[in-house]
């Protein structure tokens, strides 16, 4: 269902004064966590609408219903994450059009996206995507493969990508401190690899979503990804 501009400008305001009131009470800004506007599923006039609510930062899922909108709003100020699970033949389409990658989960993948980033001259920053919870469902790297795959990326020297942190989706549906406890074991992975490997930008952590948004601000999200909560049901 199509929320209106100002029902999408409302949206806005509520969920940023959401993260805002969390992140003081753990002593934190809420300056240092983007949030990135899922507009998956929402036509070209709810961005414009969110736009004009002072957004800048957007997410999307696929890369064909992404290339139907993102050329409407070049020289906007604008950036682009790809946040779904990309499939190594539409690598060709994220650099570019977007400045940011969460889910990278193989190594295939990375050689394919630094190849096509060199070919058009542009930079990607790249998110491991981790699957915390150990769920058969959703794609990621485990916990335990994590170090050996980012031994491997550091080897094989890519140009034009850019290491900058984790992402994870946290459980569905569960009680508080579960949530809380996935994404502090993802805070506790970047630090570790930020520290064994020695990369000072290896800093974020996109988690949380429309239903647990203030659980990841309060473990230290530095990207959350929320559409509903903004947008409204998506209207397929």
């Amino acid at each position: 269902m199509n929320q209106s501009v100002g029902a999408i400008a409302s949206n806005l305001f509520r969920v940023r004064q959401s993260i805002a009131e969390v992140a003081h009470t753990c002593a934190g800004s809420s300056d240092a966590i983007r949030l990135i506007a899922v507009s998956k599923g929402h036509q070209t006039s709810a961005v414009a609408a969110a736009i004009a609510a002072g957004q800048k930062y957007f997410g999307e899922n696929t890369s064909q219903e992404a290339l139907t909108k993102i050329p409407h709003f070049q020289n906007q100020g604008l950036e682009w994450h790809f946040i779904g699970h990309l499939q190594t033949n539409k690598a060709k389409f994220i650099p570019g059009n977007f400045s940011w990658l969460h889910s990278l989960d193989n190594l295939d993948l990375a050689r394919k996206l630094s190849r096509r980033a060199q070919e058009v001259s542009a930079n990607i920053n790249i998110l491991i995507e981790v699957n915390v919870t150990r769920d058969p469902k959703k794609h990621g790297i485990a916990s335990d493969a994590l170090p050996d795959f980012i031994e491997q990326l550091l080897k094989e020297n890519l140009p034009a990508l850019s290491l900058r942190g984790l992402m994870t989706i946290g459980p569905h549906a569960a009680p508080e401190n579960e949530i809380r406890g996935c994404f502090a074991k993802l805070r506790e992975l970047r630090d570790e690899c930020r520290k064994r490997y020695a990369l000072p930008d290896f800093t974020e952590l996109s988690m949380g979503m429309s239903g647990d948004y203030v659980e990841a601000v309060k473990e230290g999200a530095t990207m959350l990804r929320v559409g509903t909560a903004i947008f409204g049901e998506r209207d397929y």
